[in-house]
């Protein structure tokens, strides 16, 4: 029999503290070469998108995909786990809860590891679906006392805000401009569909930590290319993925002002096989693209509990 899991279930069965710990397992696996990750695949017809992406955890029992179609009517998420073992499709899940929660989890682990211990104030450039799980999942890392907030939308902000006060017990307020946002900020995160940056490298001091989460395509960017260059350390979640899809790091590598020898996985990171932030002064970066690592991860923890707790309908 399958589980099927709804949005409600998923949110239900995991909470932020779970799914930081199981994604960072997830790329302690990847790093030891006991995972596969395949990067995101595309097709694309008039007027809809269909993205593809698949993962394995042998050491778990599990392979799973994610598949989500983007059109002018919106998108929808789902996921298929299956048995590494027998198989068996073991579960099907609606994913947007999920890709929520193992995003911000990608970037809290990201944080953990390349932020100052003290970071306390976060700047957010971007407060649309994404967002909001960015600011969950790095409050259970670092001490965040003070978010500022900025989007395009001066009544979009200031709805975050208020609905994040209650949500992190901690200061939050909506600013007037992307540069405001990284003003005096420990942390910053940009979380946008922006084709054109909207983070300069000339706003960024010493110390600060970035996590860019927005843009998963060759044609979009969140960084200019001074942003990129001005970090000391750089980090990704895939490497072979960044080079197809990530724009901001493409175009400085193709300016010459990159190697992609400068640029780390988050999963030797966090194996200890690549170095994480080395002093206060550095700058770092983390680029999230969103990989199937981690939604198979987090597909693995959300079965286990429903089996656990009863929960999700069976089909047969």
């Amino acid at each position: 029999m399958v589980l099927l899991l709804r949005e409600a279930d998923v949110a239900a069965l995991v909470t932020i503290d779970e799914v930081i710990d199981i994604v960072e397992s997830g790329f302690r696996e990847y790093a030891a070469g006991r995972a596969v990750n395949r990067p995101r695949q595309r097709v694309q017809v008039e007027g809809a998108t269909l993205h593809v992406m698949a993962a394995g955890i042998p050491g778990w029992g599990v392979l799973g995909l994610k598949s989500y179609a983007v059109t002018r009517q919106g998108r929808r998420f789902f996921a298929l786990l299956y048995s590494a073992e027998t198989g068996d499709l073991l579960a099907m899940m609606e994913a947007d809860t999920l890709g929520r929660l193992r995003t911000g989890a990608a970037s809290a682990v990201a944080t953990r590891y390349l932020a100052r211990a003290e970071a306390g104030t976060v700047g957010i450039i971007g407060t649309g679906w994404q967002a909001r799980t960015q600011l969950e999942a790095i409050a259970r890392v670092r001490p965040v006392a003070l978010v500022q907030a900025y989007s395009r939308t001066p009544q979009r902000r200031e709805a975050f805000a208020a609905e994040m006060v209650q949500v992190l017990g901690a200061e939050v307020v909506a600013v007037d401009s992307a540069e405001e946002a990284v003003a005096g900020a420990d942390i910053v995160v940009t979380m946008t569909t922006a084709r054109e940056p909207v983070l300069l490298g000339r706003w960024l001091r010493p110390g600060i930590h970035v996590n860019a989460a927005g843009a998963n395509a060759a044609d979009r960017r969140e960084l200019d290319a001074e942003a990129v260059v001005r970090a000391d350390r750089i980090v990704v979640d895939s490497r072979e993925q960044a080079m197809v899809e990530s724009g901001d790091l493409q175009v400085p590598v193709r300016e010459g002002r990159l190697s992609w020898e400068r640029v780390a996985e988050l999963g030797a990171v966090v194996a200890g096989d690549a170095p994480g932030r080395q002093g206060d002064q550095e700058v770092t970066l983390f680029k999230s693209l969103g990989i199937a690592l981690e939604d198979v991860a987090l597909m693995h923890l959300v079965y286990k509990r429903a089996k656990e707790a009863g929960r999700g309908e069976e089909i047969g």
